[in-house]
């Protein structure tokens, strides 16, 4: 079976970082795009970093470039999503998912974690 286990959500300050990590069991990430997504009450879905599995190629929205970074850890057959400089509106339910081709939509992806929580609050 396939599965995306996501981890490193918590509470962290206005200001702060917090690195999450998607941890692949089943299958192996590298040839996988994988995203980021979140979701807040009331709020849509909506996509936040996403990495290409066939040539690396990144995606940010403009509200998280320049303060986070997604990368690879092909050998622990993770991704990993750093955020710096973490505000309130971050806080929300964040979702790994994966697809096959180099999409970064919600509707595209072909399979999903259960999220981790993330709090940005003083």
């Amino acid at each position: 079976q396939l599965q995306l286990v996501e981890s490193g959500g918590g509470l962290v300050q206005p200001g702060g970082s917090l690195r999450l990590s998607c941890a692949a069991s089943g299958f192996t990430l590298g040839t996988y795009t994988i995203g980021w997504f979140r979701q807040a009450p009331g709020r849509e879905r909506e996509a936040v970093s996403c990495i290409s599995g066939r040539d690396g190629d990144t995606y940010y929205r403009d509200s998280v470039k320049g303060r986070s970074t997604i990368s690879r850890d092909n050998a622990r057959n993770t991704v990993s999503l750093q955020m710096n400089s973490l505000r309130p509106e971050d806080t929300a339910v964040y979702y790994c998912a994966a697809a096959i081709q180099w999409v970064c939509f919600d509707y595209g992806m072909d399979f999903w974690g259960n999220g981790t929580l993330v709090t940005v609050s003083s």
